[in-house]
C-alpha cells in the first residue's frame, strides 16, 4: 500500500487541466512518479524545457540506426544485441533463410515484433504464418523455427526470468485496444504435421545466456496435439484499435499492449490528433524518472520527432527531461495534422539498461542536438 504525500495545490498562473489551456505562451512540463500513473505536478515555463544550448554526460539521449547493421547466421542467437539488464534483453534480427535446426529459449518468455518480411513459424504449438507488423509471444520453453519467403527483419525482446502479460484495461473493459480473441494461436495443420520426419535435428538452448546443442535422431516437433492456456499467441499492430479522447492527449501508458517484470510494451498506432482547440496535440514534455524509454520506428512519420526513420531506436534514459521536437511542437501547435500516421513499438524499463557494443557501433551522435535552441 502506498500512502503517497498527496493533497493537491495551485500556485501561480497554472492550467486548470492538465495538457489542455496552458496560460498563454507556456510550455508545460509533467514531473510525476510510477510513470503516469502515480502523483504528479504540472509546471508552466516561459521557455520549452528540453530548449538547451548544449548537453554533455552520460543522461543524454540516444538514437541508433539499425538499417545501418549486417547480420549473419540463421539462429535468432546471432542477433544484434542492443540493450540488457536484469529483466530484459532487446535484439535484432534478420532471418533471411530457413532455420536449419530450433532454438529454445530457457531465459525467459520471447517476444517477436515483425518489422519486415512475411514466412512461417514452426513451433511445439503448430505452424504459423507471419507478417510484418506481427508480435508473436513465445513462452519460456518453447522449441520454434522461422522459414522465411522474404527476409524477416524482428525486433526481438526477452523478459528475463518472467513473463508476457496482458495489461488491466481498468475502466475501458478487457475488450478495448483489442479483444483476446484477436489473439491467434498456431495451427497443427498439414505443413506442421508435414515437417514431423525422421531425420537429425538440433536444438540451440539459451540458459544463462549461454548456449547449449542438443542432437535428436528426429525432428523433436512432433506433438500431434495440446491443451491448456500457457501458449504462443500473435497479434499484429493492424488488429489494435487505440484509446482515443480529442480532448486530452493521453500518456503513453493508454497504450499498453504486454506488461512484464518490470517493462512493458507499448505500441502507437495511426489515430486521429485531438481536436480541441485548447487541447495538447504532440507529447507533453515530461520528466522521465523512474523508466528508461525506448522507441523502434517500424513505419510512417512519427509525430513528435524529427529525422527519424523506420528500422531507427531511440533511448531516452530515466532523469531526462525530454518532450516533442520544436518543428513538431510547432505543427501540433497549429493543428496542421489531423490524424498520425505512425506505427511504432516502445519499451519502458524500470531498470535503466546497459547500452551494448551492436548499438554503439550504428548511434548517431548527433540526435542530442535536435532539442537545442542555438546561442544567441
Amino acid at each position: 500500500m502506498k500512502n503517497w504525500i498527496n493533497f493537491p495545490r495551485m500556485e501561480g498562473d497554472t492550467s486548470r487541466q492538465a495538457h489542455a489551456d496552458f496560460p498563454d505562451g507556456t510550455y508545460e512540463r509533467e514531473m510525476g512518479k510510477e510513470g503516469f500513473f502515480g502523483p504528479a505536478t504540472h509546471f508552466y515555463h516561459r521557455h520549452p524545457p528540453t530548449g538547451w544550448s548544449e548537453f554533455q554526460g552520460p543522461l543524454r539521449p540516444h538514437a541508433f540506426d539499425s538499417t545501418q547493421m549486417t547480420h549473419s547466421g540463421n539462429s535468432p542467437w546471432n542477433h544484434k544485441p542492443i540493450l540488457q539488464n536484469s529483466d530484459s534483453l532487446v535484439a535484432l534480427w534478420t532471418c533471411s533463410e530457413a532455420m536449419d535446426h530450433l532454438v529454445r529459449n530457457a531465459d525467459g518468455d520471447q517476444l517477436l515484433f515483425v518489422h519486415k518480411g512475411r514466412g512461417h513459424l514452426f513451433c511445439d504449438f503448430g505452424h504459423l504464418e507471419i507478417r510484418d507488423g506481427d508480435y508473436i509471444v513465445l513462452p519460456r520453453g518453447t522449441l520454434w523455427r522461422l522459414e522465411p519467403e522474404e527476409p524477416l527483419e524482428l525486433l526481438m525482446v526477452e523478459a528475463t526470468g518472467g513473463h508476457f502479460q496482458l495489461p488491466d484495461k481498468g475502466l475501458a473493459g478487457p475488450h478495448a485496444i483489442f479483444d483476446p480473441a484477436m489473439l491467434d494461436v498456431p495451427a497443427m495443420d498439414e505443413l506442421f504435421h508435414a515437417q514431423q520426419t525422421e531425420d537429425p535435428w538440433q536444438v540451440q538452448v539459451k540458459a544463462r545466456q549461454q548456449i547449449s546443442t542438443i542432437s535428436y535422431p528426429f525432428n523433436p516437433l512432433d506433438a500431434i496435439g495440446w491443451k491448456g492456456d500457457n501458449l504462443a499467441v500473435r497479434i499484429n499492430w493492424r488488429d489494435i484499435r487505440p484509446l482515443m479522447s480529442h480532448r486530452y492527449h493521453l500518456p503513453p501508458s493508454a497504450h499498453t499492449t504486454f506488461v512484464a517484470r518490470r517493462f512493458v510494451v507499448c505500441t502507437f498506432v495511426p489515430r486521429p490528433i485531438e481536436s480541441d482547440p485548447g487541447a495538447l496535440k504532440v507529447p507533453f514534455f515530461h520528466n522521465n524518472d523512474d523508466f528508461d524509454e525506448l522507441i523502434f520506428y517500424h513505419r510512417g512519420e512519427f509525430f513528435s520527432r524529427d529525422n527519424i526513420h523506420p528500422g531507427m531506436l531511440t533511448l531516452h534514459p530515466m532523469g531526462f527531461t525530454h518532450g516533442p521536437h520544436p518543428k513538431a511542437f510547432a505543427a501540433g501547435a497549429a493543428h496542421a495534422k489531423k490524424e498520425t500516421d505512425e506505427v511504432a513499438v516502445m519499451l519502458d524499463s524500470r531498470t535503466p539498461w546497459d547500452i551494448l557494443p551492436d548499438a554503439h557501433a550504428v548511434e548517431v551522435p548527433e540526435y542530442v542536438n535536435s532539442w537545442a535552441q542555438p546561442n544567441k
